[in-house]
Formats: structure tokens, sequence, C-alpha cells
């Protein structure tokens, strides 16, 4: 007879026997009570009549069962009485196979919380190694700019620069503090106030509560400002003032007209009008009746200096030196005479050309065709009209004056027999001429010389004054030398 194999016992195994009655089944009492008289076989039997419940193939089967499962089953009623009208009848009982367990994969690392919240959420692509980089990258820029934070605001006005020692002042008190320097400064309400750092450039809204030192903090952690750093190397923080509002015009009671008649129609008590000769006059109006005199100086005007501000470049050296050789070879003949050229500005080559007009000369006048008809106008600016006077004087003629009346720039050249001839150089003003400074329109001599020649040439200080005493000289005459 075979070993019975105990795995084809038809119960699950339960963990420690809870829930299982073992006297239900195998009948007895428990701690020495009487014992029941069911039959285990019978019972057994009963229990095989009813067709079992097939075990589903391929569902996971665990250890550990839950405690609903694991509550003793109910001992149907005909088990536990046997039967009246019919003998036991026992019949091989087929032991039932257990369904295979399935393969149990390993659990995943993550908790399912953890892996549930991942799941929820959108992929993400970061790259650390790049994060990384961009952080390692601010902080090298911060500390190489270390040193620049470290400089001390400037402070801008006109060509006024000066560091400002004390960066935790206000702006307002910084304007109080300049005030006695620049006394246009003296008002604070038409002071407005901007810090120019590098490229970047903040208004101050706040002058009265907000310190230079703060503002230029802000700007030091802005990445803008550290992004342009790599452009502009060292920039100072220039901290500007400027007047935005400044008291302009005359008093209510006083006004300036363009004729008498206008001046006594208004109102005003007192009344500035310009005169057809040149004069500036004043009409004063009171009960008693009209009161006109010529003023020299009116304040209510401001004030007017004459003279050229060109808009064109310096006339080349070698431009000029040219005209000049042109002159002189109009006097290598048996008799001198004079010459005309026209300076013109080339708006499309961005260049002055020189143009020599078709003329008839003598040594004292010049007989000039002034058509420019080859030339076009909307290209080329007549900038310039200069004539020599041979070896006469540089100086404009009567017949000079009656001519050159139209506004532009005029040169004579005069004493070309002269190594270095004269230059005279004036302006018309619609007819109204004034002299100019040739430097105000010509290159002057300007050529590069060695740095060694300039360290040869020395000051001399002197300590003590020199000692003059009278010299010989004719009865009633004094004259002195110096002596050391």
């Amino acid at each position: 007879m075979s070993e019975q194999n105990s795995s084809t016992f038809p119960f699950g195994e339960l963990a420690g026997g809870e829930g299982l009655d073992f006297y239900a089944i195998f009948g007895g009492a428990p701690n020495g009570g009487t014992p029941s008289n069911v039959n285990p076989f019978e019972a057994a039997l009963a229990q095989q009549t009813a067709p079992a419940a097939a075990i589903p193939q391929g569902q996971p089967q665990t250890t550990a069962m839950p405690a609903e499962q694991a509550q003793p089953q109910p001992v149907p009623q005909a088990a536990q009485q046997p039967a009246a009208s019919a003998p036991p009848v026992f019949q091989s009982v087929q032991p039932v196979q257990p369904a295979p367990a399935p393969e149990v994969k390993p659990a995943a690392p993550a908790p399912a919380a953890a892996s549930a919240a991942l799941a929820t959420q959108p992929p993400v692509d970061i790259d650390p190694l790049a994060a990384a980089m961009a952080e390692q990258e601010a902080k090298t820029e911060q500390k190489a700019a270390k040193p620049l934070f470290e400089k001390a605001p400037v402070f801008h006005y006109g060509s006024a620069r000066e560091d400002i020692t004390d960066p935790g002042m206000t702006f307002e008190e910084l304007r109080i503090a300049k005030s006695a320097d620049f006394p246009e400064l003296g008002e604070g309400k038409k002071v407005s106030w901007t810090v120019e750092y590098g490229k970047t450039v903040k208004a101050i809204t706040d002058p009265k509560g907000t310190t230079i030192a703060s503002v230029k903090k802000d700007i030091e952690l802005s990445k803008p400002f550290l992004d342009n750093l790599k452009k502009a190397k060292n920039p100072d923080c220039l901290v500007k003032p400027r007047v935005t509002a400044q008291s302009k015009g005359i008093a209510a009671y006083k006004g300036v007209f363009a004729s008498l008649e206008e001046a006594r129609a208004s109102g005003k008590a007192i009344c500035t009008i310009p005169g057809g000769d040149g004069r500036v006059y004043e009409l004063r109006k009171n009960e008693l009746g009209e009161f006109i005199a010529p003023k020299d100086s009116v304040i209510d005007l401001g004030s007017v200096r004459a003279g050229f501000t060109p808009a064109l470049p310096l006339v080349p050296m070698e431009l000029l030196a040219q005209i000049i050789s042109f002159f002189r070879c109009c006097m290598t003949g048996p008799e001198e005479f004079e010459a005309l050229a026209h300076i013109l500005w080339d708006k499309q080559e961005q260049e002055f050309v020189v143009r020599v007009p078709e003329q008839m000369v003598t040594k004292a006048h010049i007989d000039a065709k002034l058509n420019r008809d080859d030339l076009p106008e909307d290209r080329y600016l007549h900038y310039i009209d200069i004539h020599s006077h041979n070896s006469m004087e540089a100086k404009f003629s009567p017949v000079d004056d009656e001519d050159e009346r139209a506004t532009r720039i005029y040169i004579v050249v005069g004493r070309l027999d002269k190594f270095f001839p004269d230059i005279t150089v004036r302006m018309s003003c619609g007819g109204t001429y004034l002299p100019l400074d040739p430097g105000c329109v010509l290159e002057s001599f300007g050529a590069v010389f060695p740095a060694e020649w300039r360290t040869q040439v020395k000051l001399l200080h002197r300590s003590i004054p020199p000692v003059l005493r009278p010299m010989a000289g004719k009865p009633g005459e004094k004259s002195w030398e110096a002596r050391q």
C-alpha cells in the first residue's frame, strides 16, 4: 500500500488554524466535553453528493487568504445527521488537483502611490547637465562682476563727474548737496533722476525715498545687466539729474512785439519793440501817456552771438594747396592777374570738389560766368568762393562787397609772392559780412611729430623776478633792462 500523498488533501492551508473548528468536523467536545455523534466519514460522503464548483484555472492564488475566506464554512445539515433510509455507501474519493500557481513578477521598486502620481504628470525633458552648466555660468558671471559691483556710483551732470562716496543717501539728499554748485538743481519738483548702468537705464520715481545704493544693487542683480556685461566691460553707474521744468517767459504785464501798432493794441504796460534802425525800443504806458526810449540792454530778450557754425567738414589742406598753386601759376606771366575758384560739396560722394568757372581777368578785376548748367544743384552745394589778389594784400575790396552778397563763405588770398601767403575769411549773411577765423572752415597745419621732441623742451621756472635797472638813453627818456 503506497504512502498517502498529503498534497491531495482537499482543504486549503490555513495559517495557525484560525477560524477552523476541528470538533465540528471530527466530533468531540472541547475541554473534555461530550462529543457529538456525527460520523466524519458520512459528512464527507454527504459533501461529495453535491457537485463541487470548478476551480477556475489561471487565477493567481496567494498563500494568505482574506479574513472573510478564512472563516469556517457551515456544515450542511445533511452532513450533520446520518441518512435514515439508506445505509452509508463508501465511494472512492478523487483527489482534487490544485491549480498551478501563476508566475509572480517582482514588484516595482517605486511605491505604488508615487508611481500613480508620476503616471498622471506629463513627461518633462530635463537635461541635468545643461541645468548644472547654466547654474555654474551664472555663478561665474556674478563672481567676475564682483569687482564692478564694489565701484562707487558716479554723479554725472553736464561736464561734472564725481564718485558718490555715500551711496546710502537718497537722490533728494544728493540734489540738495549739489544745489550749491548747480543752482538750477535747487528746486526738487523741477529735477528728475535717471541711473544709467551699462545699457540699463532706470528712471527714479521716488527720489525722496529711494537710495542710490538700492537702485545700483537692483540693476546689478538683473539678468539683462549681467548678459550685457559680456559686451560692455566695466561700465560706470552714472547717476544723472535733469532739469525737467524751468520758468520761461516774462511777467504778465510785459511783452515783446514786432511793431509799434501791436504794442499799442496790447494790454501790456511795458512793451519791447525792434526798430527799423536796428535798435531795440521800450514802450511804457500809464495814465500819463506813452513813453518810448531806446534800450541798450533788454533782459526780456535772449543773448545772440554772431558767427558761423559749419555743418560740413573742414576743407582739406591738400585741396587748399592745389588752389594756391593755381593762383601762383597766374602770376608767372608778364602780368600778374587775379583768379577765382569755387569749392563745392558733393552730397553724393561726401567730399569737396573744386570748379574753376570761365572768367575774364585783369590784375585787379574778375568777370566770371556763373552758369552752372553742367552741375546739378541738387547734388552740389556752393560752399566757398575763393579768389586771389596776387601780390596785393588779402583784403576784400569794395567791388568784392558788391559781388559777394549770397549767404556763403568767402576767402581772399594775397601776398602770393611770399612763401606763406596771407588768407582772409569772412561770411555773408544776406549781405552782412562778418570776419571769421580761417580755422573755422580750413584745415590747419597739424602733422604728427615724434614724441621725443616734446620731452626735449623744458619750462624754466624763475624763483626770483628779474631786477630792472635804468639804461643810458636820450635825455627825458626812460628805458630799462632786465638783469638776473
